[in-house]
């Protein structure tokens, strides 16, 4: 099989866990100009921005010579759910005649999501599957352990640029990986380069923390979202993510006996503002703004996709939460027409704010 899947996030990750699963991995291009492009021009009008992301992104990979797609679906009024068939009719007029295989959360259809995990293993026995996958997780788990330290540091770097060009070396590195002892030398490694990097002297004081909530697609993609973990590490803000892939997959695959998840804490805590489950990643948005106000964060920015149905009700709901918790939340819209300067200059805005509440504060109480 010439298998691919969307382009999202830490990208090795898929690409090893097929790969051990004895499939020809064709990696889709990043996200650029003319994925956007071609995911435009071939999807209906009405699509949200991670659709037409995708939709370019299968075209380049089909164009490439994938013959699978591997992706996940959705529930509730979420129009995600609807996303692979919508794909996939599109491509079939397209000329690409390609398979889906499509994941759900193994709680929903638990049938379904073993129907395809024996599409992908093949003649692979059940234990290389399950070692394949222990593994890819375990990586995962470390690489994200990294990603969070990366984003803590960013902004006291000495050197501008050298934690995301360290970030960068680390994933090289551990895409090279493929048994447990290179796996345990690439994470000592890692660590030994993220501490090596030079860093300046701040004061805890004048640290400012951003919690980044929103829609998965958005929040876990650079190449769509502005790169706006660097935007903020640049402002000189600590920043951390509502959705980490380690974290999606154990809240999703993993067997209840195995998990180790704030999941149901984090839903509990957005239950006074969305009391039922609406799809998408609403209810999670509104507990994680609750859970890093609660943690000491000092400002949240929330990304949705331009006319996400769950996001939107996520937004209606952020200024009482914001008025309760007493914590800023500045909301970007984000799809194909975005202007990056505009919401560059909002983010330094908000950041200003932030960083002269606290000082306010800070110079009160001394």
């Amino acid at each position: 099989m010439n298998v691919t899947f969307p382009y999202m996030g830490t990208v090795i990750i898929y690409k090893k866990l097929l790969e051990l699963l004895g499939h020809h991995v064709i990696v889709p291009p990043r996200p650029s100009q003319k994925t956007l492009d071609l995911g435009v021009k071939y999807s209906p009008e009405f699509a949200c921005f991670p659709f037409k992301t995708i939709m370019g992104s299968y075209i380049e990979a089909c164009e490439l010579g994938a013959t699978t797609i591997v992706t996940s679906g959705g529930h509730g009024p979420c129009r995600a759910g609807f996303y692979s068939e919508i794909h996939q009719r599109i491509l079939k007029e397209l000329g690409y005649n390609v398979d889906f295989i499509v994941f759900d959360s193994y709680f929903r259809d638990k049938e379904r999501f073993m129907e395809n995990v024996r599409k992908l293993k093949g003649n692979y026995s059940w234990f290389h599957v399950a070692k394949a996958i222990k593994f890819t997780f375990d990586m995962i788990r470390e690489l994200d352990k990294l990603d969070r330290w990366i984003h803590r540091i960013k902004p006291y770097e000495k050197v501008p640029g050298l934690t995301k060009k360290v970030w960068e070396e680390i994933q090289q590195q551990f895409d090279q990986v493929t048994t447990r002892r290179e796996l345990k030398k690439a994470r000592k490694k890692g660590k030994k380069m993220i501490e090596s990097i030079p860093l300046q002297e701040i004061d805890h004081e004048k640290r400012i923390r951003i919690g980044i909530v929103g829609e998965i697609y958005v929040v876990m993609e650079p190449s769509i979202n502005m790169e706006i973990e660097n935007v903020l590490g640049e402002l000189g803000c600590e920043v951390e993510r509502s959705h980490y892939l380690s974290e999606w997959i154990n809240d999703n695959m993993l067997p209840r006996f195995l998990k180790h998840s704030d999941e149901e804490e984090i839903l509990k805590k957005g239950e006074p503002f969305i009391e039922i489950e609406i799809g998408g990643h609403a209810k999670h948005t509104v507990g994680r703004i609750v859970d890093f106000k609660e943690k000491g964060f000092d400002g949240i920015i929330h990304l949705m996709p331009f006319g996400c149905l769950p996001e939107l009700i996520s937004q209606s709901v952020i200024p009482r939460i914001s008025k309760e918790y007493d914590i800023p939340v500045l909301t970007l819209s984000l799809d194909e027409q975005t202007g990056q300067a505009n919401n560059r200059t909002r983010i330094e805005a908000f950041i200003d704010l932030i960083r002269n509440t606290k000082l306010k504060k800070y110079t009160y109480t001394a």
